[in-house]
């Protein structure tokens, strides 16, 4: 009875200890983000700055977004829904309409003159 108390003991510990050893899972993903300047580039990175998103970088002439974050806490989705929420298109989500339009001139992309 002593050694399956010992025994059980051990387990729990192993169990909490491998809890807090186990970084969180990573992932990374790039994707395709509307924009036109240096000024989207900064939105659009600073719509991703939040805990568990350890890297955002938009680039300007290919327009991919690539995103190293905690794929624990962010699905891919949540990504491209934080984006749109600054006012730019993704693959998958179209920002508000006045969002966009709130946006300054320059960085309006969905005009064709631009």
């Amino acid at each position: 009875m002593k050694n399956k108390i010992i025994i059980a003991a051990i387990s729990i510990v192993v169990l909490i200890a491998t809890a807090f050893v186990n970084p969180p899972k990573k992932g990374t993903v790039t994707f395709k983000v509307s924009g036109n300047c240096s000024m989207c580039k900064e939105r659009i990175e600073s719509a991703l700055d939040k805990p568990g998103i350890t890297k955002a970088i938009w680039d300007v002439n290919s327009k991919m977004l690539t995103v190293t974050f905690n794929a624990k806490k962010y699905q891919e989705i949540q990504l491209h829904n934080l984006v749109a929420t600054a006012g730019h298109d993704t693959e998958k989500v179209k920002a508000n309409e006045q969002v966009y339009a709130d946006l300054p001139e320059c960085c309006q992309y969905r005009t064709t003159n631009k």
